[in-house]
């Protein structure tokens, strides 16, 4: 039977960072989906010792020795040789008859697979349906502790796909007409990112399993360990997750926050409104004349054109303590110059009297010479 995961290394590449290293790009094809993972030859190494350790058993192809006297990053041809070795090295586990190797929490940890994909089972469709649940629901648990490295990348691709709602939810939100639309948008997003929140919390915990140092450290070390390269990889991961659910939960709030101020903006107006055709209609007995738009006083500008007057108010009264703490800031540097001065001017009163006592050994030195120049004078 046909493995369930093909296995490939196409294409090579050179690190950015110095000293430059040879990144193997390792081609995974599952039933429902298709992903790379780059790794290194150190990291082939060690996945070679964990997998001798946890199976006790050399894998069915050897892996590709170190070489002292050649480097892959100067040397392509030997580059290509051991793409082609490490790739037979993947290939040989694959399709071995034994799938020791292939059920070993290693193998999983290293190739980032689902844990439905760990083993070859006899019937294709369990294979599959197993598959589908470990991508769309991983763990079945979401208060479950995390301690597979596998199982907490595919919760993190759940948590993605909720910010990815989220932010449709505000996309759509943005764009409807009525309150209840928008309404609706909003409880989604909001939805969504709780979601996302909560498992954010669930992933940071599982890191720290997977590190050794969480409540269910000494399950994650008996099943799948983590090197320190992708442990600050997933955590750079966590980090971009997390400003990216504070940046769309800013954004709900300042669509909530606007909707307020124009529900507010709206209501005084018609009232306005109502007013002046009141007015109107009394002056002129019972004729309806038009009503004049806008303040009558001041200039309007476009921040001001669409606040009413306590709107305007509080931007007056906002601009103002901007300026306070603008000034604040200047008089801090002003201190920090002044303070700069003074230690100046006391280096350079330091300086002047050094410059003082070089000028009095100089004339002393001077007169001496004179003196000597005399008695030179004498004895010729």
């Amino acid at each position: 039977m046909a493995p369930s995961v093909e296995i490939a290394i196409p294409t090579t590449s050179l690190s950015p960072t110095s000293p430059q290293h040879t990144i193997y790009h390792v081609t995974l094809r599952l039933p429902l989906r298709s992903f790379t993972v780059s790794k290194r030859y150190s990291d082939f190494s060690a996945f070679h010792t964990t997998l001798i350790n946890q199976t006790n058993a050399q894998p069915p192809a050897p892996l590709p020795a170190k070489s002292w006297f050649s480097n892959t990053v100067s040397n392509e041809r030997f580059r290509e040789e051991r793409r082609i070795g490490l790739e037979e090295y993947l290939r040989a586990i694959n399709e071995a008859e034994d799938g020791r190797w292939r059920t070993s929490p290693a193998w999983r940890a290293f190739l980032n697979l689902p844990t439905a994909a760990a083993s070859t089972v006899a019937s294709t469709g369990n294979t599959s349906a197993r598959l589908h649940a470990a991508i769309t629901d991983p763990g079945n648990a979401f208060n479950a502790p995390i301690t597979d490295p596998t199982l907490w990348l595919d919760y993190f691709r759940d948590m993605k796909a909720h910010l990815h709602d989220a932010r449709l939810a505000l996309s759509r939100r943005d764009q409807e007409t009525t309150p209840q639309k928008q309404h609706e948008s909003s409880a989604q997003a909001k939805s969504s990112l709780v979601r996302a929140s909560s498992m954010i919390s669930t992933l940071e915990e599982g890191l720290l399993n997977l590190s050794g140092r969480g409540a269910q450290a000494s399950k994650t070390q008996s099943s799948a360990s983590l090197g320190e390269g992708e442990l600050r990889r997933r955590k750079d991961l966590l980090i971009n997750a997390r400003k990216e659910k504070d940046g769309l939960e800013d954004l709900l709030h300042a669509m909530a926050a606007k909707s307020k101020i124009d529900y507010a903006v709206a209501s005084i107006q018609d009232k306005e409104a109502l007013m002046k055709a009141g007015n109107s209609l009394g002056d002129s007995g019972g004729r309806r004349t038009p009503a004049k738009s806008g303040r009558v006083l001041g200039k309007e500008t476009e921040r001001t054109r669409e606040l009413d007057n306590d709107g305007v108010l509080q931007l007056q009264k906002q601009m103002m303590k901007d300026q306070d703490t603008s000034v604040e800031e200047l008089m801090k540097v002003i201190i920090r110059q002044r303070e700069l001065g003074t230690a100046i001017h006391n280096e350079l009163e330091v300086q002047n009297e050094l410059l003082k006592l070089a000028d009095e050994d100089t004339d002393r030195l001077k007169s001496k010479l004179d003196v000597g120049k005399k008695r030179i004078g004498r004895i010729s």
